[in-house]
């Protein structure tokens, strides 16, 4: 993984695709590389290893021209950061691919075509899919039968684009697992691996299924299932807007994006919730007839999405006294467990393409849960489109590979949902309406506690030579201490772990000293005593304290304790407030330890492979 672009036309279309690939770069990727095919026959190849700029400039010394041509941003998988692992890869200069996925019996395959004569030059597993699809050529009458036979051979995931020399005029693509997309345009079309990549070029588009191929040409898109049948597949306009170059005037997107949660949480809640509470059928036609029988939700979700759904485990079952249960998507998929009489679905994901998730519900779908239902910001993807029911968090385009305003429509997505199932579960008239209220008081109250960003500017500061760090919170703030500690780890590489706050005894007591800043997340409820018996505990061994506290909880600053208050706010909506200092805070670290990020190292974006 991580980009795929692809372009057949008549027009020269480099710079589609490289613009293709600039649109994809906030994924997170390593290298880039490019491949065109001119109608004279000849294949036209050049990579890099960095930014996609460095492509650009190489391709700009060579006036690199071509009609056809497929294009690709690489996260390493198999093999490090070289120009050789580059994709585009290539079989006898004339099959040429880009791939996204993971092709798991590789090392066979490529023993095998190693005995036919084949040559390795990378240490990727993607080559072995140039090499299949060119010794099926042998005896295939097509590159698309060709690719058909190969795609047989392959065991694991991929979204993979395939084009030969001899033949210009045509892509074929394959899907399985990893997400492909066709834009569709007049007398030219498209592939990508996300919609994103193609707006400048058109506005419709067709979402390739579970184990699709597909022959693209300028002027036809042949369409085939798993079984080999021709489908068709229906064409979705798209209205999404994003210019990839705009960060608004903030130095970064992640901070543009911590400053819109105000803005995206008002449309995630437009028209969805009026003065009496949920409008009807918000979770889609028929949710409501199928909320009725809930008796228990599981939740599925990696990474910030994990965190999302341990928080409404918290709100679920205090307010809408339904059981629930959370798991790693990648731990659920790879263990036994009990489904749970009238027991709900739910899965959580920004791009709706996270593969552990995916593989999650699709397994879950033959355990017998009575329906599933995703929260995911991107409408079209493959989560929405498998699930029974959707619920679209509207945050936009995020760009930040750390996600933030996602992360908080998620959280606001659960809480509507608290109310949705708490109607059927005797959810008493004052939670209902208490709830209500601080959704409707939640985009004012976020953009109170952004009025905060000085003092928490001021305070990274203390974070320069700082190489460790402990998050604690109690209750539903449990979650959201390990979320904080996430962000200050991903885009500031301090290595961070966040603990609930009554665990200090029985074990992390032993990391404080003076050199472990710890983080405290300290909403004025019905935990906060016990909350401060754990800060004692911390100062008493030394350790500085960093706390976010509701102005009326009678923190105060000292030698040992840094405070920063944060605005009052109501219950139900305190684990969204207090997400926002710890956004602030980790991008503040960041910046002074001279991090990208945007684009931390290591990661992308959506993860696409296990």
């Amino acid at each position: 993984m991580c980009g795929i672009v692809g372009a057949v036309a008549e027009r020269n279309v480099v710079e589609i695709l490289l613009e293709g690939l600039k649109r994809l770069e906030y994924r997170g990727y390593d290298s880039a590389g490019v491949a065109l095919l001119q109608s004279d026959g000849s294949l036209t190849r050049v990579r890099r290893t960095g930014k996609v700029q460095e492509l650009v400039d190489a391709i700009g010394e060579d006036e690199a021209l071509g009609s056809t041509g497929i294009a690709h941003t690489r996260w390493a998988t198999h093999g490090g950061v070289t120009e050789a692992n580059a994709h585009p890869h290539v079989s006898d200069e004339r099959i040429a691919v880009v791939h996204n996925g993971i092709i798991e019996n590789y090392q066979t395959l490529r023993e095998n075509l190693s005995a036919k004569g084949y040559r390795f030059t990378s240490d990727t597993d993607t080559e072995t899919i140039a090499h299949t699809v060119n010794e099926a050529m042998k005896t295939a009458g097509s590159l698309l039968e060709a690719v058909q036979q190969a795609v047989t051979q392959f065991h694991g995931a991929y979204g993979t684009v395939i084009m030969d020399k001899q033949d210009p005029s045509r892509v074929v693509v394959a899907r399985s697992g990893s997400p492909l997309v066709i834009g569709l345009g007049l007398g030219e079309n498209f592939i990508a691996s996300d919609q994103m990549a193609l707006l400048p070029v058109t506005r419709r588009f067709i979402f390739l299924e579970e184990g699709d191929v597909a022959e693209i040409t300028r002027r036809s898109v042949t369409i085939f299932d798993k079984q080999g049948n021709e489908v068709e597949r229906e064409v979705i306009e798209s209205n999404i807007e994003h210019d990839a170059g705009d960060k608004g005037g903030y130095r970064h997107y992640m901070l543009k994006e911590i400053h819109e949660q105000p803005t995206v949480v008002r449309n995630a809640l437009q028209h969805r919730l009026d003065e009496k509470g949920l409008v009807a059928d918000v979770f889609g036609s028929g949710a409501d007839a199928l909320f009725e029988k809930v008796k228990h939700v599981q939740i599925i979700a990696c990474g910030t999405s994990y965190h999302a759904g341990m928080t409404a485990r918290y709100w679920l079952e205090q307010y809408a006294n339904v059981s629930c249960n959370v798991e790693i998507a990648s731990e659920f998929r790879y263990r036994k467990s009990v489904v749970h009489e009238n027991s709900l679905l739910v899965t959580i994901s920004q791009s709706g393409e996270t593969a552990d998730t995916l593989a999650a519900l699709r397994l879950a779908k033959e355990l017998g849960y009575m329906a599933s239902l995703t929260i995911c910001n991107v409408p079209g993807s493959s989560l929405v489109r498998e699930s029974d029911l959707s619920f679209m968090t509207r945050a936009g385009a995020e760009i930040g590979v750390a996600s933030t305003k996602a992360f908080t429509t998620q959280l606001t997505a659960f809480l509507m949902l608290t109310l949705a199932l708490g109607k059927y579960n005797s959810m008493s008239a004052s939670d209902e309406n208490a709830i209500v209220q601080a959704l409707h008081s939640l985009p004012a109250k976020l953009e109170e506690t952004l009025t905060i960003t000085q003092g928490i500017e001021d305070l990274a500061e203390e974070f320069a030579d700082k190489h460790h760090s402990l998050f604690l919170g109690r209750g539903d703030q449990y979650p959201i201490a390990m979320e904080g500690a996430l962000k200050l780890k991903e885009i500031s590489y301090i290595h961070a772990e966040a603990y609930a706050s009554g665990e200090l005894k029985h074990g992390p007591l032993a990391l404080i000293d003076e050199e472990m800043p710890v983080i405290v997340v300290a909403p004025n409820n019905e935990l906060l005593e016990k909350l401060k018996s754990n800060v004692e505990e911390v100062r008493a061994r030394g350790g500085i304290m960093y706390v976010f506290a509701d102005k009326d909880t009678a923190f105060a600053s000292d030698d040992t304790m840094r405070v920063i208050n944060v605005p009052h706010c109501d219950a139900p909506i305190a684990p969204i407030i207090y997400t926002i200092p710890l956004q602030l805070l980790s991008y503040y670290v960041a910046l002074i330890k001279g991090t990208d990020v945007d684009q931390p190292r290591n990661l992308a974006k959506s993860v696409t492979v296990e």
